[in-house]
């Protein structure tokens, strides 16, 4: 049972699962306590950790002690707000407050630029380190998050210091995906990307220019400067990683806003960015909201760029606060309506299982959720049917329970938003099959939903619901589901299943879509670039394209007095 629930967990079906999670890794998973003991009201500042929480006892196994950080880091010190203001970071899926967390500010993100800015100057510890020692920071601070998962699978045997924070738990309470999930899918993923983008940071580099005349030419890689970053709530740890680790392989400097509905690990992590060794001011972590901190961040005069992973409507508020400023750069991974076709020749047991999970893995919280399924008239009823079977089993319900397939939206608003949007489907004429309302009288579990007989005007099938809402649409001929699955404002992702290679070439190409997977679905790796077209963003994260928008490339011309092949 547990190798099941981890394959669904990760989105992965038996086959893809048996191949990638080996029952060596599965059963290395610690299994955490069900019914963690936090207790809300008792936690206490001490003075010997300054700028963190501790709770009396675990977020997992009862007697592991577990620090929570809760300040603004800036210059490799923890500060209070300069307002003094918090806010409460919720438990999704009680609605009870895990701690208070440091309200940043406009005045927050101005000492965060400067001590980044001080960094940066000519001359100083990080602009003089060789690009082999940031690589060797950037792999220290993965051996740094691993030591801690590590300790993590042997809390059971082990009383551990309260150094020993518990990411994996951590993420799982502040965000409510399954623990499992976010022990063998969302770590194993960060530990990768960092080490990659480690790999890379003495390796990406200018060439020399064999130009006319007695020259000698070369270009140069430098970084941009000051980066400021505003991540997400769906993946706070992976898209931390996703924004650090080029960033700082490159030489920059950094001014990170995490989410206001997921500080916490965003906060350990800058912990681990201390303990690893870079240097006061490089990397600077801003809890706040969008509107504030946020803000401050896109129309910074003295930032050089942003980079925001986020919604579209956000996304447009940072580019003009971008332009109306100092016209940084700007890189915008941003909202998706993906189409996922299933033509009739598909493997059936296949394509339902891979569509049930690029809708439904991460709570539908996925940016490139297969979110509007086309399905070819011949198999159409078939495919309804067996996916709403699949939905009907999906398990709902607390996330530190290792059968758990799903776990709570991230916050009463999100919650409240998608039961609206299924609302919209219904009173316009889409036939609910399953699901349809809260899973849970308390937290913010929503039934897995399918609709079927959906219509490409319909709100459900044209709006991003970001929730475990699957829209079921019917197509007759190739050209039809090209011309429908394109007519979108969005451009991030998109899935197609067959068995016919020329079908599946065709339509990889025919697709308006940063990313085309063929018989598989929410497949990552820190080697391939993810981002979108249209108003799904522009820029690349990952691969070697993921390093182009950190870097600014200069000319130099050297007068020589005689130039020789």
């Amino acid at each position: 049972m547990l190798r099941a629930a981890a394959f669904a967990a990760a989105g992965l079906g038996p086959r893809l699962g048996s191949r990638l999670l080996s029952a060596a890794a599965i059963h290395a998973v610690p299994a955490p306590n069900q019914q963690p003991e936090v207790f809300y009201n008792k936690i206490r500042e001490t003075k010997a950790l300054k700028g963190q929480m501790t709770y009396p006892r675990s977020v997992g196994r009862v007697g592991t002690p577990a620090r929570i950080f809760s300040k603004i880091f800036i210059n490799n010190e923890w500060h209070d707000a300069v307002s003094k203001k918090t806010f409460p970071t919720i438990n999704p899926s009680t609605g009870e407050v895990i701690c208070q967390v440091a309200e940043g500010d406009k005045e927050d993100v101005d000492r965060a630029v400067k001590a980044a800015r001080a960094a940066f100057q000519l001359g100083s510890p990080w602009r003089r380190m060789d690009a082999s020692e940031r690589g060797h920071l950037l792999n220290r601070l993965a051996d740094l998050i691993e030591r801690d998962r590590t300790y993590l699978a042997r809390s059971e045997h082990l009383e551990l210091d309260a150094s020993l924070a518990v990411c994996s738990a951590l993420e799982t309470l502040d965000n409510g995906k399954p623990y499992l999930v976010s022990y063998l899918t969302d770590l194993a993923l960060v530990l990768k990307c960092i080490r990659y983008y480690a790999g890379w940071a003495d390796k990406y580099h200018g060439k020399t220019v064999p130009m006319d005349g007695d020259f000698f030419s070369y270009t140069r890689h430098e970084p941009v400067g000051v980066c400021g970053q505003i991540i997400p709530w769906n993946f706070p740890l992976l898209m931390q990683a996703w924004k650090l680790s080029p960033a700082l392989a490159t030489g920059n400097v950094i001014v990170m806003k995490v989410a206001e509905q997921t500080p916490l690990t965003a906060l350990y992590v800058a912990n681990l960015v201390k303990e690893a060794g870079f240097p006061p001011g490089v990397v600077n972590i801003v809890p706040g909201f969008g509107s504030t901190a946020g803000a401050a961040i896109a129309s910074h005069e003295d930032v050089d760029k942003v980079a925001f992973t986020g919604s579209t409507e956000v996304g447009h508020h940072i580019q003009v606060s971008a332009g109306r400023s100092n016209l940084k750069r700007v890189t915008l991974e941003l909202g998706g309506k993906s189409p996922n076709i299933i033509m009739s020749d598909a493997d059936m047991d296949w394509a339902v299982e891979q569509a049930h999970s690029a809708l439904f893995f991460n709570q539908g919280q996925c940016c490139c959720a297969g979110s509007r399924v086309f399905v070819q008239e011949d198999v159409y009823a078939e495919f309804v049917e067996r996916s709403v079977i699949r939905a009907k089993s999906r398990v709902v319900g607390n996330p530190f329970d290792n059968q758990t397939e799903q776990g709570p939206q991230v916050d009463e608003t999100q919650f409240k938003k998608i039961l609206g949007y299924i609302k919209s489907g219904k009173e316009e004429g889409a036939k609910l099959m399953c699901g349809g309302g809260a899973a849970a009288d308390r937290g913010y579990f929503v039934q897995p939903t399918v609709f079927g007989d959906v219509q490409d005007g319909m709100t459900i099938a044209k709006d991003e619901i970001f929730g475990p809402v699957m829209s079921i649409l019917k197509f007759k001929t190739i050209e039809e589901v090209i011309r429908r699955a394109n007519n979108s404002k969005y451009g991030l992702a998109a899935g197609v299943f067959t068995k016919d290679l020329d079908k599946a070439n065709y339509l990889s190409q025919a697709l308006q879509a940063g990313t085309v997977w063929i018989n598989c679905y929410n497949i990552f790796g820190p080697q391939m670039p993810f981002g979108g077209y249209k108003m799904s963003g522009h820029g690349r994260e990952m691969g070697e394209y993921g390093l182009q928008t950190y870097t600014e490339v200069k000319s130099v011309v050297v007068k020589v007095p005689q130039k020789n092949s």
